[in-house]
């Protein structure tokens, strides 16, 4: 009888948000809103904010910090780190060599990767792959955001959502914890206009008049990116569901990309048998759209908040610029 396939599992996770807080409140001091406005309409009440001498590779590196501590293994084990951001350090190096010397783990793999918000779960795919294959045995898999450096705070439709953040999650084939049931990645590059930041890259170079014209700032088209977002979601989590062989009414737990609440609730009602108390949504409230580590960031606190049974399953999904979407189905061991 041949034996089952061993499965990727996350056998640690950890999280880092920087101390200082964007209120609702404080944001009325900067544009013109108001905390009903912003509430009423995203369901968002404050975000973290960094400091100005703390980067991306500096929040990776603490969210890093506690998941390889929760996966009770030493900096040495690591063998590849994947850094999935959208605002790195520097164009290059990547982030992930910075972390990686931060953590003084020499001449292992180290790279960035980069699918917008759905960036956790394209790098956690890719280090199910990895695993999977015998490549390396220890992913380091981080999801970090310093998103107050390209948002306008005189545009009150893009700068009332997002915050900075970082999550870190250790893939391996050994230990205890969520194993990676699988996952279902799409994209379309056609709606790469509906959210983009167009400055500084090898089509606009930075110059006088990519700042005069505040191409340095993300750019998001809101009610078109809504109407993509959810559906993009659903057919993602419904076709990885497939893909496991499991039905809706299988599923424990579900964590969308915590962008809005009313994408989260949209997405819910396609879920009709989860009760409320089962779809997370708490991220969005604290801390905003985080982009790439909101769903590693959720995913973190609905396990410390909540005592996930074994055999349980969760649905992570999430969708971001590119257009880029995904989801990932995981299983309490």
């Amino acid at each position: 009888m041949a034996l089952s396939k061993k499965l990727a599992k996350i056998i640690g996770i950890g999280s880092y948000l920087p101390s200082k807080v964007l209120s609702n409140t404080d944001l009325e001091k900067k544009v013109d809103t108001s905390d009903e406005w912003i509430t009423s309409r995203t369901g968002i009440k404050e975000r973290r904010i960094a400091d100005d001498d703390e980067f991306t590779s500096d929040l990776g590196y603490s969210a890093a910090i506690k998941a390889i501590q929760d996966a009770n293994i030493s900096n040495s084990d690591i063998d590849c780190i994947i850094v999935a951001t959208l605002t790195p350090d520097y164009i290059f190096p990547s982030t992930a060599c910075l972390i990686q010397n931060k953590l003084n783990i020499p001449d292992i793999a180290a790279f960035d990767l980069q699918a917008a918000c759905s960036g956790y779960l394209y790098a956690l795919s890719t280090a199910k792959s990895f695993v999977e294959s015998g490549l390396y045995k220890n992913v380091l898999v981080i999801a970090s955001e310093k998103l107050s450096s390209i948002v306008n705070y005189k545009d009150r439709t893009t700068c009332i959502l997002f915050g900075d953040g970082a999550t870190a999650s250790v893939v391996s084939l050994e230990g205890e914890g969520l194993e990676i049931k699988g996952a279902s990645l799409g994209a379309d590059g056609k709606e790469a206009n509906l959210l983009i930041l167009t400055g500084g890259g090898s089509r606009h170079p930075t110059s006088e008049e990519t700042l005069k014209n505040e191409m340095h700032y993300l750019k998001m088209a809101g009610n078109e990116v809504f109407k993509h977002a959810v559906r993009r979601m659903e057919n993602a989590s419904k076709n990885c569901l497939k893909l496991v062989g499991m039905k809706e009414t299988d599923i424990s737990y579900l964590i969308p990309h915590q962008a809005n609440l009313r994408i989260i609730d949209a997405i819910a009602k396609r879920f009709r048998h989860l009760s409320e108390d089962r779809v997370y949504k708490e991220v969005v409230r604290k801390y905003g759209n985080t982009s790439a580590s909101s769903v590693g960031i959720a995913l973190d606190e609905l396990k410390k908040s909540k005592k996930i049974k074994k055999g349980e399953n969760i649905l992570l999904t999430a969708f971001g610029a590119g257009l880029t979407w995904g989801a990932v189905i995981l299983t309490q061991k």
